[in-house]
C-alpha cells in the first residue's frame, strides 16, 4: 500500500520491473511471418518502445511512493502509474496471442475480440500516459517529445476505430486473452452456419442485413465486456466515475463490415473487386493503379480490375450513420458532395471535365501533359470540393508518375499540384500510397528553384500526420532541405525552415538533421544583419537543443554567445525561445552553466523574468535557479 493505494501488483511496484516488461515487450518476435495483426502488433511494439526513457527518468528521479505531492497521501496519486503498469501488462498478453494468431486458428469472433483489445490497450495507453506527473519527476523535454509522439500515434490509432466509454475499456483490459481465441472448430463451424463471413454477396436486402449485423456486433461486444460485478478493486477508482456514468450506454463502436480494409475508416463509396472483399473506391483503386493486381486482404491475384459498386453496403452505411446521429462521411458520392450544411451540390459536370483532364496526364503529347497538368494544379488551389473530385478521379498517382518527368514545367506543375491536394487530409494517405516521397525528394535536390520550393511545402503538409514524419525522415530529404535552407531562395528558404521544424518534432529526425549540418546553417541565419529568419532559427534550435548530439554541435558552434546576447536585443519571442535554448544546453552541465554565468546572462535573465512573457519568465527563472546551484555542482 502507498498512500492508501495499492499498486497493480507486487513484482510492478518499481520503475525497473516496468522498464523489464517494456523490454520483453519490445523483444518480442512480432516482424516475422504473415499473421492477421502482424501490423497492429509492429505498431504498438513500437509506440511502447518510445517509453523506455520516460521509465528510466522516473526511476532515477527516486522511489515512487517517497517523491513529494501534494496529494501523497490521497488514494489518487499513484493511479497514472497503475493505470500504465495495468495497460503494458494487458499489451504484453495480447501481443503474445496476437503475434501468433491465424486466419485458420479460429473465428471471425475470436478475431473481432483482438482488434477490440488494441483499441483497448491503446486508449488505456494515452489516457495513462496524459496523466503523468511531470512536474514531480525530472522528465528531459526530449523525452517528453517522446511522450507526445506516442500519444499523438496511439490516439489516432484508437479514433480510426471509433470510441468507447472508459468503463469497456478497463473491462475489457483484465480479461485474459487466451481464453478469447480458444475456439474449437466445432464452434467455429456452427457459428459460422449463423453469421455471415462477408456482407457482398450473401444477403441482398438491407433491413434483413442490417439486423444480421447489429446481432453479431452486439455479441461481440457483450462477449468482451464482462458484467459490472468482476470490476476488480482499484479498477473501479480510475475506470468509474459516479453511478451516472455506470448507468450510460456504451459508446459507438463502428462495425468492421463498414470499414474500409486499407484505410481502417468508415467507407463512403463501398466497392466490389473480383475475390467479393469490399474496399474504399479510392483506396483500391490507388491500390491498382500503382501497379498490384492482387487483393490487399486475401492476396489473391484478381481475375479482372473491374470496381462493381456495393450498393446494399452503401445503404445500410447510410441507414447507421441516420440511426446513429452521425455525419456521414464527407466526399464524393453519385457525382454529388455533401456541404457544410447538411445538403448535397451536384458535381456531375465538373467530375466529368476532371476526369477528362486527368486522361489527358497520360497523353502521349508533352504539350497536352503538361497542358493539363496545368490546369489540375489550377484547380487544386480553388477548392476543396476540387480536391475531393481530383482524387476521386484518380490523379494522384499520375501526377506521381510526372514528378520524374524530363519536362521542367510539367515537373513544377505536378508538385504544386500534389501540394495543393495535400490540404485535403484525406488526401495526405493517397499521396504516400502512392509512393511520392522519394520522386519530391529527388526534386528537393535537383529540381528547378520554384520546384524545389513546392516540394519543400509538400513535405510539410505531409508531415502534419506524425507516422510520416518517419516516413520523410527516413528518405533522404533532411539533407536536401539542409541544403535548401542553405541556399535556397527567400522563399525557398523559409519553407524548408518549415518543414525542418516539423521533422525535427520526431526524436529520430534530430540526429539527422545534425548531421546534415543544421546546426551551422541556423547560426548562420541568427548572425544575418537583415535578421529576417531568426525566429525560425530558433524555433528550430529550440526543438533541437534537448536532443545529445545536437547539444555538443550547438555549443561546438560557439552559439551560445549569440544566445545570450539576443536575451538583451532580441524581440520578446526572441528572448524567450533563447532562454529556452539555453536552459536545455544547461540542465545537468556545470560546465555550460558556468559559461553563460561568466558571459553575464544573470543580468538579461533576471530581467526576463520581470518583463518577459510567461514562457520567458518561466524558463529564466528556472536557468537562474539552475545559476544559483552552480557552485554545488562545481563541487562535486
Amino acid at each position: 500500500m502507498v498512500g492508501g493505494f495499492t499498486l497493480a501488483g507486487a513484482g510492478e511496484r518499481t520503475a525497473d520491473s516496468v522498464i523489464e516488461v517494456v523490454r520483453e515487450i519490445t523483444g518480442m518476435n512480432c516482424g516475422n511471418g504473415c499473421g492477421v495483426f502482424k501490423k497492429e502488433c509492429m505498431d504498438l511494439v513500437r509506440r511502447i518502445a518510445l517509453l523506455k526513457h520516460l521509465l528510466e527518468e522516473i526511476r532515477d528521479s527516486g522511489p515512487l511512493d517517497v517523491l513529494p505531492s501534494e496529494s501523497s497521501s490521497s488514494t489518487t496519486s499513484l493511479l497514472w502509474w497503475n493505470d500504465l503498469v495495468v495497460a503494458l501488462q494487458a499489451s504484453k498478453r495480447l501481443l503474445a496471442v496476437a503475434c501468433c494468431y491465424s486466419s485458420s486458428d479460429s473465428s471471425d469472433e475470436a478475431a473481432e475480440k483482438i482488434s477490440f483489445q488494441f483499441q483497448c490497450v491503446m486508449w488505456k495507453l494515452e489516457k495513462a500516459l496524459g496523466n503523468i506527473p511531470y512536474d514531480r519527476f525530472d522528465i528531459s523535454e526530449e523525452v517528453q517529445e517522446q511522450v507526445v509522439l506516442a500519444r499523438s500515434q496511439l490516439k489516432r490509432a484508437t479514433e480510426r476505430y471509433g470510441s468507447m466509454n472508459s468503463r469497456n475499456f478497463f473491462h475489457a483490459l483484465s480479461q485474459p486473452l487466451e481464453n478469447e481465441v480458444s475456439i474449437t472448430n466445432h464452434e467455429v463451424k456452427a457459428k459460422a452456419n449463423h453469421v455471415p463471413d462477408t456482407i457482398d454477396s450473401e444477403c441482398h436486402d438491407a433491413d434483413q442485413m442490417m439486423n444480421k449485423l447489429e446481432r453479431r456486433f452486439s455479441s461481440i461486444s457483450s462477449e468482451v465486456c464482462p458484467s459490472d460485478d468482476v470490476v476488480a478493486e482499484g479498477q473501479e477508482n480510475s475506470a468509474i466515475k459516479s453511478m451516472a456514468e455506470i448507468k450510460k450506454p456504451d459508446a459507438l463502436i463502428i462495425p468492421a463490415d463498414f470499414l474500409c480494409p486499407i484505410s481502417l475508416e468508415l467507407m463512403r463509396d463501398p466497392v466490389i473487386v473480383a475475390t467479393g472483399q469490399t474496399y474504399e473506391r479510392s483506396y483500391i483503386q490507388r491500390w491498382i493503379d500503382c501497379g498490384n493486381v492482387t487483393c490487399p486482404k486475401t492476396q489473391q491475384k484478381l481475375e479482372h480490375l473491374t470496381l462493381t459498386p456495393n450498393y446494399v453496403l452503401r445503404s445500410l452505411i447510410s441507414q447507421w450513420c441516420t440511426m446513429h446521429n452521425i455525419e456521414q462521411p464527407i466526399g464524393l458520392a453519385n457525382g454529388k458532395i455533401k456541404k457544410s450544411d447538411g445538403s448535397f451540390r451536384d458535381v456531375s459536370g465538373d467530375v466529368v471535365a476532371i476526369e477528362a483532364l486527368v486522361r489527358k496526364l497520360s497523353s502521349r503529347s508533352v504539350e497536352e501533359r503538361r497542358a493539363a497538368v496545368a490546369e489540375i494544379r489550377s484547380l487544386s488551389k480553388r477548392s476543396t470540393d476540387n480536391r475531393i473530385i481530383i482524387a476521386e478521379a484518380g490523379a494522384i498517382p499520375v501526377l506521381v508518375n510526372l514528378l520524374t518527368t524530363d519536362d521542367v514545367m510539367t515537373q513544377e506543375h505536378a508538385v504544386t499540384a500534389i501540394l495543393n491536394l495535400s490540404i485535403y487530409e484525406n488526401n495526405k494517405g493517397l499521396i504516400m500510397l502512392a509512393g511520392a516521397i522519394p520522386s519530391i525528394v529527388q526534386i528537393l535536390r535537383a529540381g528547378s528553384m520554384e520546384a524545389r520550393e513546392n516540394a519543400a511545402a509538400t513535405l510539410f503538409s505531409l508531415s502534419l500526420l506524425d507516422e510520416n514524419k518517419i516516413i520523410i525522415g527516413a528518405s533522404g530529404a533532411i539533407p536536401a532541405l539542409v541544403d535548401l535552407l542553405q541556399n535556397g531562395s527567400t522563399r525557398g528558404r523559409k519553407d524548408a525552415a518549415t518543414a525542418l521544424f516539423n521533422l525535427c518534432i520526431y526524436m529520430g529526425n534530430k540526429g539527422r538533421a545534425v548531421r546534415a549540418g543544421i546546426i551551422s546553417a541556423l547560426l548562420k541565419m541568427l548572425t544575418d544583419s537583415r535578421n529576417c529568419m531568426v525566429d525560425e532559427a530558433l524555433t528550430i534550435l529550440s526543438v533541437l537543443a534537448s536532443n545529445p548530439e545536437a547539444k555538443i554541435a550547438i555549443v561546438k558552434a560557439s552559439t551560445i554567445p549569440v544566445l545570450i546576447d539576443l536575451l538583451r536585443t532580441g524581440l520578446p519571442r526572441n528572448k524567450e525561445n533563447a532562454a529556452a535554448i539555453l536552459l536545455s544546453l544547461c540542465k545537468r552541465d556545470a560546465e555550460n552553466l558556468a559559461c553563460i554565468s561568466r558571459l553575464g546572462a544573470v543580468i538579461p535573465l533576471t530581467e526576463l523574468t520581470e518583463s518577459g512573457t510567461e514562457r520567458a519568465k518561466l524558463k529564466a527563472t528556472s536557468l537562474l535557479e539552475h545559476l544559483r546551484k552552480l557552485p554545488q555542482l562545481q563541487q562535486v
